[in-house]
């Protein structure tokens, strides 16, 4: 009982209020209390057990130390800072990126080509420029009704509607019925507007889809030559046929210094093909001389014909 009368006692007691800052301190602002000076207080030692470790750090040091830290920081303007280094990406995950980089592209355009043609179901008058794109042919009996022929008033209508090939009524039926629609100059330009809107933005959804596709192209062009670049170089291609040197010596020497026109270069190698030498005046060399050229030629592969072309 005496511990509620007191709890009771303390609820009906003055509140305590601390003192407020004397009128002659105002300028001073408002008088600090134990709760403000304790949080200075602890602040402050907070900061002087930093520094005071900070000390302590310094002067333990050793100079010779070394940490793996040290391989990527800098020092810049007095701070050391961390290195930027660059990520080393492997093959496998940059094939990766460009396989989700294609299907990424490959679904925007997709998503691209179903608008498009919801755009295109509703202006179902797209391509309509105006005039008949199809050919009307009409058959006459006679020329008189040929050069006496009025598009208008063979079809019975007006000749303001000729070039209409939809919608196109007669003069009949312009005269029975009203006009159906909306016939404000106000809300047709508006309505005009918002079709050539709509048009503009059909127009610029084709020209991104085509973007589109020729980007994915090049990404998946690029991925395939990387998964080349990965296989590693083709193969070697077989060796080739044993080769014969065609040694201008030889030729000088056999000809008795006679000027020889070749089908090659000097010192290129030649296929064991038939070869034709062109001889410019040679009167020196006879038929027995074929025989000697043939056999400078000869290996143990086999020989070389020779077609030799005589010019006088």
């Amino acid at each position: 009982m005496a511990a509620a009368f007191r709890k009771a006692a303390k609820s009906r007691q003055r509140e305590h209020r601390e003192r407020s800052q004397p009128g002659f301190r105002k300028h001073l602002g408002l008088l600090e209390k134990k709760k403000d000076y304790k949080l200075r207080a602890d602040d402050y030692r907070k900061k002087q057990d930093y520094l005071r470790a900070l000390r302590k750090k310094a002067l333990e040091k050793n100079p010779d130390e070394f940490y793996y830290k040290m391989t990527r920081v800098k020092l810049q303007d007095g701070v050391h800072v961390i290195k930027e280094t660059k990520e080393e990406v492997t093959p496998e995950q940059l094939k990766l990126m460009r396989t989700q980089d294609v299907k990424y592209i490959e679904m925007k355009r997709v998503a691209e080509v179903k608008k498009i043609e919801r755009l295109k179901s509703e202006l179902h008058l797209l391509d309509f420029q105006g005039k008949q794109k199809n050919k009307h042919t009409f058959f006459f009996d006679t020329k008189k009704e040929v050069e006496q022929f009025d598009i208008a008033t063979h079809l019975r209508t007006a000749p303001e509607l000729v070039d209409r090939v939809f919608n196109r009524p007669t003069i009949e039926t312009l005269q029975k019925e009203k006009v159906k629609g909306v016939t404000q100059q106000i809300r047709l330009k508006r309505i005009a507007k918002e079709r050539q809107k709509q048009y503009n933005c059909l127009t610029q959804r084709i020209e991104r889809e085509k973007k589109l596709f020729v980007i994915a192209q090049k990404i998946q062009t690029r991925k395939d030559l990387l998964v080349r670049r990965a296989l590693g170089p083709s193969p070697p291609p077989p060796p080739p046929p044993p080769l014969v040197k065609v040694l201008a010596e030889t030729i000088s020497a056999v000809c008795k210094s006679t000027p020889v026109k070749m089908s090659a270069p000097q010192g290129q190698w030649f296929e064991p093909v038939s070869v034709t030498l062109t001889v410019l005046k040679c009167s020196l060399i006879k038929k027995g001389n074929k025989g000697l050229i043939s056999q400078c030629f000869g290996t143990a592969e086999g020989r070389i014909g020779l077609h030799m072309n005589f010019i006088a």
